[in-house]
């Protein structure tokens, strides 16, 4: 109990004192308990889903085609790669279906490392907010994988029309195999569920180092790149089969966005349903990164907003 003393109104000389039970007061900016922390985030959830809406909805207005350059945008990618690596390089070789390969590669991964880098600036680039407002830090970073998500949805839609279309186009010595619309193609949704886990725990720790490095966001461009070598956007990881580098391929099988392109193409391009192993490591790659990621976010929750 804390004992306060000042002068009664109206009354010259006197005092009084006054009681406050100060056992509930807690110092402002104090970290919660994971728990209690994972509650305010729960409270916050339409906030997550308005946010991501709204800045989905501002992106690309200034331009005269809109949001149609969210679409346009990777599809002129995706025909840049096909002409300069599968078509010059020869990179379809050893690849059934390369122009569907070639397609859910490009665009699916674009949408990977859009929402990492997004989430892993979300507090560096937000300092006004978080130093103005009272809320969980981590809405930030996941709101922004979950805009990403929101924005992607119509580049998903062309990207399912374009496999089932031209995506067993044979252009040149190109292996063909039908394709077929089936029940796997639905298998699409579960991975892409735990591609958001991943991707949101990534940004997350990501968002911690940023905030407190915001040189390392230069060094995260460098490792995407090297990120989508090692995805097998654009050629098959069995090129490195017979080549002596079996290190290689066991770090594409470990690497969860080689196994969300891999069971995605398997289901859409070929009627499987994804090798189990696949499964593993992307579920494990899912809990591991949320819950890693979750923990260091929000151990530095009193440092973000904090002047450098």
């Amino acid at each position: 109990m804390a004992a306060v003393t000042a002068e009664a109104p109206y009354t010259l000389g006197a005092k009084r004192v006054v009681e406050m039970d100060g056992r509930r007061l807690s110092r402002v900016g104090a970290r919660p308990t994971l728990l209690q922390y994972m509650k305010d985030l729960w409270r916050f959830r339409h906030f997550l889903i308005y946010d991501s809406r709204a800045r989905t909805s501002s992106q690309n207005n200034m331009d005269s085609l809109g949001r149609v350059w969210m679409v346009i945008n990777p599809l002129l990618q995706a025909a840049v790669y096909f002409f300069i690596f599968g078509y010059i390089l020869e990179t379809h070789r050893d690849v059934v279906n390369f122009l569907g390969y070639l397609i859910i590669g490009v665009l699916t991964f674009r949408f990977i490392t859009g929402a990492v880098t997004s989430g892993s600036t979300s507090i560096a680039g937000n300092q006004s907010v978080v130093q103005s407002f009272n809320f969980p830090r981590a809405c930030l970073p996941i709101s922004t994988v979950v805009r990403e998500l929101f924005a992607t949805v119509p580049t998903f839609v062309v990207m399912a029309l374009l496999v089932y279309f031209i995506g067993d186009y044979q252009v040149g010595d190109m292996e063909r195999a039908e394709i077929t619309l089936g029940w796997e193609w639905l298998i699409f949704f579960p991975v892409i569920f735990l591609a958001l886990l991943v991707m949101t725990g990534l940004g997350l720790m990501l968002a911690r180092l940023v905030a407190k490095y915001n040189d390392v966001k230069h060094l995260i461009q460098i490792a995407t790149r090297l990120w989508f070598y090692a995805s097998a956007v654009i050629f098959s990881v069995d090129r490195f089969a017979d080549r002596g580098h079996d290190w290689i391929i066991t770090v594409m099988h470990f690497n969860p966005a080689f196994c969300i392109l891999d069971i995605i193409r398997d289901a859409w391009l070929y009627d499987g349903v994804g090798e189990p192993f696949r499964w593993a490591v992307l579920i494990g790659w899912a809990i591991g990164a949320m819950v890693i990621g979750m923990i260091v976010f929000w151990r530095g929750e009193e440092t973000y907003g904090r002047e450098r």
